[in-house]
């Protein structure tokens, strides 16, 4: 009895890792601030924010200016991307949602599409792969509601980054890999590559095939042989983008000057970017590399601030972005985890893996068949999908002993009182999903799965709390013409096939349901948590296990930011398409012996690598003594600065 009770102490002891019994140290540094913090994914950006701290701006400012740096430094985003925010006004009390994601322009019929020889979605890449620009008019909007600065003030580090500025090695090497991508658009070619060689045309030049990156190969891996891309530490020049950055802040300044008040003068420029000049070009050098962006697509959008969705879980009240993110999926776990003693399981065990996987199974697959534009018919069954009951019957799915490989959609509508009119969809839909099966197509997928995105969390003294997670346009884009920006290619996100998922087939001025989920918590009414991570499909895998981190486990921030994460692959790709084989999952390289053991015999498909967290981004608020820590992981180049 007593060598049992000792052998279950000890497999205790190996399958926890030791910071979950108590605190280690991390790779970096936690953040400490009284006053401000300012987090994203480049060190340069992250001083744009704290500029604006220091010039006395508050946090929607500080995240302005950070979200305008990382797009001009193309951190996984270009200018002409998509923007999502969750903003906490401490004067009201709320949290209020911001859309800035882009649409489909008109012209984007799946008639269409397939005339052109696309039959299943719209193209990884290219011209056709482009949404409407959205990150300009999120900057603008949410600086004229909830900021207090100019458009001048928050865009000045843009602009001088634009003019100028010492590339990292991550993005140079980024272009180099992708060099091939961007020879086939002329003003991508002329402004990502300063050093291209005036020799016989390549492959690429001609229209061959590009060339991939292996996205198991750290990012930051050097480039051999002559570069065409900017070398890194190399002055990366942009003057088409910064003359568009300056005819904002022209149009602002105008506007001041003929008596308009803060707020009608960034509209003024909000207004020169979608229904002036900046669209004219635009519009015209889309539709001259084949892309169908018009100006009346551009005229006729605009961001809008909406109803964030919620649920609570053990008394903590979690906040996404309804269900054109897919950030709902994170609380639909959470509804479904509750019913679970997670913190009995222990850390990363593999009861404890093998219940979230699941969790997260059940609620991605929910996703992939529910998501879509709530604006546009039919409507989602929102309610239902968020349902305390409908989480405890879809919990009662997880099989404590083996993976469920067959896990698909639920029913959420009788839980809101409705019958389901997909009920039909719903019979076949497994057959609706491709599987990866060569190498080359394993590899697209697993570079879809985590492509894109960076995040940016701010705070100040005075209360106010943003989240954002702005994407689009990353590299290889589509610059359009001479205005620097490099378009989405967010449109890859839709369907063709209703019986896919019937709200998210694409259609003219619909937006694509994406990944990107900025996340609040709140804890007695009051901040908590304010956290987001990039990474494609993974990010509320990420989110939901670091919410888990200090909720369950007590972890400090930073620690919970670089505690080993898992990733469960049994899920379509969202920017791809492809669905891989049941029970694959990405585990950290220090998962123990006997864990693997475990999770093998119940069905696991493992993979492994050496950073599983993220990256992860966050502030915890320290309502005790009325201070913020800020967390940061060590899997990128995510940086943060608080005073």
């Amino acid at each position: 009895m007593r060598r049992s009770s000792l052998a279950t102490v000890l497999a205790l002891l190996i399958v926890t890792p030791l910071f979950a019994q108590r605190p280690q140290r991390t790779q970096k540094p936690p953040l400490h601030g009284r006053h401000w913090m300012a987090i994203t994914g480049k060190p340069l950006a992250a001083t744009a924010g704290s500029m604006m701290f220091e010039r006395g701006g508050n946090a929607i400012d500080a995240a302005a200016a950070m979200i305008a740096a990382c797009s001009t430094m193309w951190d996984t985003l270009s200018w002409g991307g998509e923007t999502q925010a969750l903003i906490y006004d401490p004067h009201t009390n709320k949290v209020i949602g911001l859309n800035a994601l882009g649409y489909a322009p008109t012209g984007a019929t799946v008639d269409y599409y397939r005339s052109k020889g696309i039959t299943d979605r719209p193209p990884e890449y290219g011209p056709l792969s482009a949404v409407t620009p959205g990150t300009p008019g999120g900057i603008m909007y949410m600086l004229a509601e909830y900021g207090s600065m100019s458009l001048k003030d928050v865009l000045a580090p843009a602009i001088q980054m634009a003019d100028g500025y010492a590339i990292e090695a991550e993005l140079a090497n980024t272009i180099e890999r992708q060099k091939s991508w961007l020879k086939k658009w002329p003003y991508s070619k002329a402004a990502l590559l300063p050093h291209l060689s005036a020799g016989p045309p390549t492959s690429a030049d001609a229209g061959g095939a590009p060339q991939s990156s292996n996205p198991d190969q750290p990012r930051n891996t050097p480039i051999t042989g002559p570069r065409e891309g900017p070398e890194p530490g190399e002055v990366f020049r942009q003057p088409d983008l910064a003359a568009t950055l300056r005819k904002l802040v022209d149009a602002e300044q105008q506007a001041l000057a003929a008596g308009k008040n803060r707020k009608e003068a960034i509209y003024a420029a909000f207004d020169r970017f979608y229904k002036g000049d900046i669209a004219q070009e635009i519009a015209r050098s889309t539709q001259e590399q084949g892309g169908l962006i018009t100006v009346p697509d551009l005229a006729a959008w605009k961001p809008r601030f909406e109803e964030p969705v919620k649920t609570t879980y053990k008394g903590i009240d979690v906040y996404k972005l309804t269900v054109w993110t897919q950030g709902p999926a994170m609380l639909q776990a959470l509804n479904i985890l509750e019913n679970f003693d997670l913190k009995a399981m222990g850390f990363n065990s593999p009861q404890y893996i093998n219940t979230v996987y699941q969790a997260m199974s059940l609620a991605f697959a929910d996703r992939d068949f529910y998501y879509g534009d709530p604006t546009v018919p039919p409507a989602e069954p929102v309610r239902g999908l968020l349902s305390k009951e409908y989480a405890r019957q879809r919990a009662k799915l997880i099989n404590p002993d083996h993976n469920a490989a067959d896990i698909g959609p639920g029913d959420p509508y009788p839980y809101q009182g409705e019958k389901n009119p997909f009920a039909d969809l719903l019979k076949n839909w497994g057959a609706t999903l491709r599987t990866a099966t060569t190498s080359a197509e394993l590899e697209q997928f697993q570079r879809a799965f985590l492509a894109g995105t960076t995040s940016v969390e701010a705070a100040d003294e005075e209360g106010w709390v943003v989240s954002v997670t702005p994407s689009g346009g990353w590299t290889p884009a589509v610059i359009a013409g001479h205005t620097g920006l490099g378009l989405s290619q967010r449109m890859q996100s839709f369907v063709f096939n209703r019986a896919e998922n019937p709200f998210n087939v694409m259609e003219p001025h619909k937006q694509p349901r994406v990944t990107l989920t900025p996340t609040l918590a709140f804890k007695d009414g009051k901040p908590f948590l304010c956290f987001s991570v990039q990474g494609g499909d993974t990010q509320d895998q990420n989110l939901l296990q670091m919410f888990l981190n200090v909720v369950e486990f007590g972890m400090p921030i930073q620690n919970a930011a670089e505690a080993p994460n898992f990733n469960s692959n049994q899920m379509r790709a969202s920017l791809a398409g492809w669905k891989p084989e049941a029970g694959a999952i990405l585990l950290s390289n220090a998962t123990p012996p006997d864990v693997r053991t475990a999770l093998e015999k119940m069905g696991y498909h493992m993979r492994f690598g050496d950073r599983t967290s993220g990256p992860l981004n966050a502030i915890e608020f320290d309502q005790k003594h009325g201070t913020m820590w800020g967390g940061s992981s060590n899997n990128g180049e995510d940086y943060g600065i608080a005073w």
